[in-house]
């Protein structure tokens, strides 16, 4: 069987799933793409994907192709996931990790991104009424991230559910360091067990793994994932 493609923009959630396929010790193949002058992915590298938004991650595995990071960790879990390291099989910690898989994207990433946008599409807007609307956004980034970090302060281990990485803390790391990163309504905060837990990720030997592979660098783009 050929091993699994993974379609790789720079600088965007496709660690997500590089960190994951390291966890999961499967081979793959990286196809890599830098981002263009304007921060998106070139036309020609969008429609070699198969993925008829143009959007990354993308994977192929056999004759099928997955996208959106928490389907294709749902998708990579379910079938090679047998001992449940990244998804465990008891009810009480999968139900915590799919919670947090989901997390990172319906909540942290939706707030966040709203002040992405708003920032980069109201450049024009009169004085003060992109600062009125982050500063109101703000509160939402914030609740999330008070959340995460009290979260954390109660893992009986050093990530999000235990004492080794889960689907989780592969979902999760990519949206807070991207908030944390951009500053999207952090307003100067600091979160201790936050930045404990990114730095531990981080030094992972997967996350390391996927790091050296596909060359992924956040500060080589102006923007998060397009």
């Amino acid at each position: 069987m050929p091993p699994i493609t993974l379609y790789f923009l720079q600088a965007s959630r496709c660690i997500r799933t590089a960190w994951l396929l390291e966890e999961l010790g499967l081979e793959y193949d990286v196809k890599f793409s830098d981002r263009t002058p304007a921060s998106k992915a070139p036309e020609d590298f969008k429609l070699g994907s198969g993925n008829p938004l143009g959007k990354f991650p993308t994977i192929k595995d056999g004759g099928l192709v997955v996208h959106e990071s928490g389907a294709i960790t749902e998708y990579l879990c379910g079938k090679y996931d047998k001992d449940g390291k990244l998804v465990p099989k008891d009810d009480k910690n999968k139900i915590k990790v799919l919670q947090w898989v989901h997390a990172a994207e319906a909540t942290f990433a939706l707030h966040a991104l709203a002040i992405f946008y708003a920032r980069s599409n109201m450049k024009d807007a009169p004085e003060g009424i992109v600062e009125a609307a982050e500063k109101g956004m703000s509160v939402n980034v914030q609740n999330d991230m008070s959340w995460l970090e009290s979260e954390l302060s109660l893992s009986p281990g050093t990530f999000l559910v235990g004492d080794h990485p889960t689907a989780a803390d592969v979902m999760m790391h990519f949206s807070a360091t991207t908030i944390i990163a951009r500053e999207l309504g952090t307003n100067g905060k600091e979160w201790p067990n936050i930045n404990k837990w990114l730095k531990a990720c981080e030094d992972s030997d997967g996350y390391k793994r996927a790091v050296k592979k596909t060359g992924h660098n956040l500060t080589d783009s102006r923007g998060p994932s397009k």
